[in-house]
């Protein structure tokens, strides 16, 4: 087990070591290390081998100079400047944020990034200011549309954060896909399985392999195939697409460069990077905060009595697992796979740094 501390440091210590500013390097830990926290392993320290072998490949720029090229009151348009997402996508919602400041919301796209770890790091930064934080992202081309077996889109996740007055905030962070490509590598590093309807072969036949998006086969989007609504989750991910990347000059859809290092970025580009869209809203712009605080706790009050079926666990609300799931952490600390220790331990002595396993 390792203390969030511990790999805060390490992680901090690595991407230094690598050539990030300071700033960066401890924007890319927290992210991480919140990853970790909240259960979500898939985009945590088992990413670090992916980013760095990303910048061996020359695909990242640790010293990028993020700007603003277009913006009214209420809106922005960034360009990352092939910056690790966390380095963008933190300085992207701050933007939003200031914006709802003085305009009541704020929106911004961002261009020219790459791989932001989870949407919920983001979409939370609103809560410290009392305003709902959004946050999405376009990503790998590895999901097939509905009927299809080419690769068009990828996990495209949304996050959203509420404020609450007495209870903990209503979190939302999920994938538009019934899993994550992370998971689906954590799978296959553990030599397990995955159940039908998460995942096609290269022929559009359903598949039980993790490993399967390596051998040209496709995720399926959210509800696995038309009869179970995949239709839906192919709208869903096709908006997060838009939004993410045809709003801010992104790469959309198949020509996102994937950000993986197994594969290289397509021959044919339409825009820059990858894509992120973020908002925040102040609550006063709608409604005097204390009245909207004590409707969410009505809210939250209310779908907290939502009797549960019999011999299943009692129903949770969006955001329950990750924030038990932190006091958990914290408290016992975090386990890692085998696999991502010895991943981190050889990059760790590439670098002339210490990680004990």
């Amino acid at each position: 087990m390792y203390s969030a501390d511990y790999l805060r440091n390490f992680t901090y210590r690595f991407f230094r070591k690598l050539g990030c500013p300071e700033t960066d390097a401890s924007t890319i830990a927290d992210i991480l290390v919140a990853a970790e926290r909240r259960g979500i392993s898939s985009h945590g320290m088992i990413r670090i081998k992916n980013y760095y072998l990303l910048y061996e490949k020359g695909r990242i720029n640790l010293r990028p100079e993020i700007k603003t090229e277009r913006e009214t009151p209420g809106t922005a348009v960034v360009d990352g400047d092939s910056a690790y997402g966390m380095v963008a996508g933190k300085k992207s919602m701050q933007i939003a944020i200031e914006k709802a400041k003085n305009a009541g919301t704020g929106w911004v796209a961002t261009k020219n990034s790459s791989h932001f770890g989870i949407a919920g790091y983001y979409s939370m930064m609103a809560l410290e200011e009392d305003m709902i934080g959004i946050a999405m992202t376009n990503a790998n081309p590895l999901v097939a549309p509905t009927f299809s077996k080419s690769r068009m889109l990828g996990t495209n996740p949304i996050a959203v954060a509420v404020p609450a007055g007495k209870y903990p905030p209503y979190v939302a962070d999920f994938a538009t896909t019934p899993i994550a490509r992370g998971k689906l590598t954590i799978k296959g590093k553990q030599g397990e399985s995955v159940e039908k309807g998460l995942v096609q072969d290269a022929d559009g036949q359903p598949s039980t392999n993790p490993d399967v998006i390596k051998e040209g086969g496709a995720i399926l989007p959210l509800g696995g195939d038309r009869v179970h609504g995949s239709h839906k989750g192919y709208c869903l991910n096709s908006i997060v697409d838009i939004f993410s990347a045809v709003f801010s000059g992104a790469n959309f859809g198949p020509f996102v460069p994937p950000q993986v290092p197994f594969l290289s970025p397509p021959k044919e580009q339409v825009g820059q990077g990858l894509g992120h869209f973020f908002g925040a809203m102040r609550i006063d712009a709608f409604q005097e905060k204390e009245e909207f605080k004590n409707k969410m706790d009505q809210w939250i009050e209310t779908f907290r009595e939502a009797e549960s079926i019999e011999g299943e666990p009692e129903v949770m609300l969006p955001g329950d697992p990750e924030r038990a799931k932190e006091e958990e952490s914290d408290r016992y600390g975090i386990e890692l796979l085998d696999s991502v220790e010895k991943d981190l331990s050889d990059l760790a002595d590439k670098l002339g740094i210490d990680f004990e396993i």
